[in-house]
This record gives C-alpha cells, sequence and structure tokens, in this order.
C-alpha cells in the first residue's frame, strides 16, 4: 500500500461537481493499493500516518519543529482513492499498473484503511472510488510525505 500524504489547511474532492469531501486543517492522503497488499498493509498505513509527527506546536516549541500528529491536534483526514501511485513507467512511456491491486481488493482494503484511520478518532471524509474526481488542496508548508507499506521508501 502507498500513500502520499500532505499536510493541508484545507482539501475537497468534488464528483460530477458535486462535494464528495471536504476537510479543514489535516491531511489529503492520496491511497494506492497493490496487488499483495492485505489488512495488516492496512492497519499499518493507517497507525503511522494517524502518528506522523508532521505538525508544529503552536508556540510551545521555539525552533518550530513538527512535533504534533494528526491526532494530537484534533485534524482530519481526507482520503481518497489513487491507484497510479503503482503506475510503472521503467518499460517505456505509457505507465503500467499490472502492481495495482483489482478494483475489488483494491476497493475493500481502501475501506478497510479508512476504517483503521477512524479507528484513531480522526475524522475521515473520502472521495469516490473508481469515479473521476477533481481534488483541490492548500498544502500547508509545503509538506509532502512518500509512505510504502513494504518499508520500499
Amino acid at each position: 500500500m502507498r500513500a502520499v500524504v500532505q499536510r493541508v489547511t484545507r482539501s475537497r474532492v468534488t464528483v460530477d461537481s458535486r462535494v464528495a469531501g471536504e476537510i479543514q486543517t489535516g491531511m489529503l492522503i492520496l491511497l494506492g493499493v497493490g496487488r499483495d497488499d492485505t489488512a495488516d498493509s492496512a492497519l499499518y498505513l493507517a497507525e503511522k500516518i494517524a502518528n506522523l509527527r508532521i505538525f508544529v506546536d503552536d508556540g510551545a516549541d521555539d525552533a518550530g519543529k513538527m512535533n504534533r500528529s494528526l491526532v494530537e491536534i484534533g485534524g482530519s483526514a481526507l482520503v481518497v482513492s489513487q491507484f497510479t501511485l503503482y503506475g510503472d513507467i521503467r518499460g517505456g512511456r505509457r505507465p503500467s499498473y499490472i502492481q495495482a491491486a483489482p478494483p475489488d481488493d483494491a476497493n475493500r482494503l481502501y475501506e478497510e484503511f479508512v476504517r483503521c484511520l477512524r479507528s484513531f478518532a480522526i475524522r475521515v471524509e473520502t472521495g469516490v472510488f473508481q469515479a473521476h474526481m477533481e481534488v483541490e488542496l492548500v498544502n500547508d508548508g509545503p509538506v509532502t510525505i512518500l509512505l510504502d507499506s513494504e518499508k520500499k521508501f
């Protein structure tokens, strides 16, 4: 399972000109599910993201270090399915998605990831699985982190 996590001041996803999910301070999480992922992958990544220390403590840390997590700040998450995170262009110019999970498996594990993230008392909004979505965000910092449940990066 792969994720692109962006610290945001606000983010929303629309489908057919209708807002499907919207948050203020928190994280936009673009989530890709791989062919070999399991429920354990979803739990691992949800726990890692919920406790990822990428927020700055308001004034308590004179150095301005990122030392607070999404859980600690009471932030929200917007989770958007993105199979293209498994795009492989090593063989040419058109991405191959052979390592992405089939849609039924991907949807099940996407929903499991959302459930796991909510188990940390995080307010979670979502996009619409397999829909054409428009994602808007204001990246705060900017701060963008790449994560992989297999710890490839």
